[in-house]
């Protein structure tokens, strides 16, 4: 399925990573939209206040692809909430996408939302530790960023500037042409 706005759809689980999938679907030339947490901040549970309503704010998702980005997947409330809500509004597949995946409450809730079909892939980095245990759902896919840290560290001790890694718009772009024309690319 092509990834573009006719098929494809980047979320924001929040309006704090509304940036992150404007840059996405930028590079892309797909739609975007995001869910809206209300909070009771009369009241506070754990430690936060209690989100309310998750409310999706976007075009029709009906048959078409979610990437919902993020920075972070701690507990996976929202994400999973989110991912829930898509499904049964009629999204076709949904793909979690974030950079540090801590999981703080466990997999059990990403384990039944796999089963529940709600999900069907996160991908995660390897910016942070991941236990073996995460590494072998069959839900979970590593993007492997050592190569470009590796880079990073190698400009760094060379005095070279970082702002190529920093801002991979051309990298994004040529593993957008490669997957149109139907190649592998290795990134």
């Amino acid at each position: 399925m092509p990834l573009d706005k006719d098929h494809t759809i980047v979320i924001s689980p929040d309006a704090g990573a509304l940036d992150r999938a404007i840059y996405f679907t930028s590079a892309m030339g797909a739609d975007t939209g995001m869910f809206y947490k209300r909070r009771d901040y009369s009241t506070i549970v754990n430690g936060k206040n209690p989100i309310v309503a998750h409310e999706f704010l976007g075009s029709d998702i009906h048959g078409k692809d979610i990437i919902i980005v993020d920075d972070m997947i701690s507990s996976g409330e929202s994400m999973l909430d989110a991912s829930r809500q898509l499904k049964e509004m009629g999204a076709k597949r949904v793909f979690i996408c974030c950079t540090f995946g801590l999981f703080t409450n466990g997999l059990q809730a990403f384990d039944q939302a796999f089963e529940q079909q709600y999900l069907d892939k996160v991908i995660v980095t390897n910016l942070t530790y991941l236990s073996p245990e995460i590494c072998q759902r069959p839900w979970f896919i590593c993007a492997d960023m050592s190569r470009q840290i590796a880079t990073i560290i190698d400009l760094l001790n060379h005095s070279s500037s970082i702002s190529g890694e920093l801002e991979p718009w051309d990298r994004i772009h040529d593993l957008l042409i490669g997957y149109y024309a139907g190649r592998k690319v290795e990134e």
